[in-house]
């Protein structure tokens, strides 16, 4: 059915009107309802993008913030008692302590390989070699600068020392020596100590020990 505004136009009766003129006015309207419904799909897909939430901008609370929910005023929720972190389970005290009863052991959790010896050295090189010195003496470059030089590994009391005190002292720090435990996992402190006591083997060694093959 011909609306009304066409045959206002072009008059419904008028026999002048050509099917061209009536194909261009239908045309005309068809293109005008296909611009209407694409502006309109443009702005529903500008409200929906206008509405969608990334993890940048959700709702959230910041590390430490205070918060109103909680009755302790805080964001931030404790952890429920007893519970350990992923890889965090310690059911090997010596391994993580470097003590049985309390004591320091002198011995090893695992066998002391080539491989870890070298691992080691590595270690040693890149977080002990600046304060003790390639060999353990003291001497590192932090006393060019004004540092007191630590004591040598290779004084009699501290080659008695125990291997778990050295592993002790690399977790927890003493005196100026900052505790490495966040740096240096466990594994690998215990490397340290290995190449430790190579160091005070090869410095202090008694030339008896020696076989005869491998002196010079």
């Amino acid at each position: 059915m011909m609306t009304k505004s066409y045959r206002a136009q072009f008059g419904e009766s008028n026999p002048a009107v050509s099917v061209a003129a009536r194909s261009a006015y239908t045309g005309s309207r068809t293109m005008h309802h296909a611009l209407r419904n694409l502006l309109l799909l443009l702005l529903a897909a500008l409200l929906l993008s206008a509405c969608a939430m990334t993890l940048e901008d959700q709702p959230r609370f910041e590390a430490q913030e205070a918060s109103a929910f909680f009755a302790d005023g805080a964001a931030n929720r404790p952890r429920v008692p007893d519970t350990v972190a992923r890889g965090e389970l310690r059911l090997d005290p010596l391994l993580t302590t470097g003590q049985v009863g309390g004591q320091f052991v002198d011995s090893f959790p695992f066998t002391v390989t080539q491989t870890i010896l070298e691992r080691g050295q590595q270690r040693f090189e890149i977080f002990c070699a600046p304060c003790h010195g390639l060999t353990g003496d003291g001497t590192g470059v932090i006393t060019e600068y004004g540092m007191p030089q630590p004591d040598s590994f290779h004084l009699p009391d501290l080659r008695e020392r125990e291997a778990g005190y050295y592993f002790a002292i690399i977790t927890d720090g003493t005196r100026v020596m900052p505790s490495y435990a966040a740096r240096v996992p466990v594994e690998d402190r215990w490397a340290i100590v290995a190449y430790i006591r190579a160091l005070q083997l090869s410095q202090n060694v008694n030339a008896t020990e020696i076989p005869a093959e491998k002196l010079p």
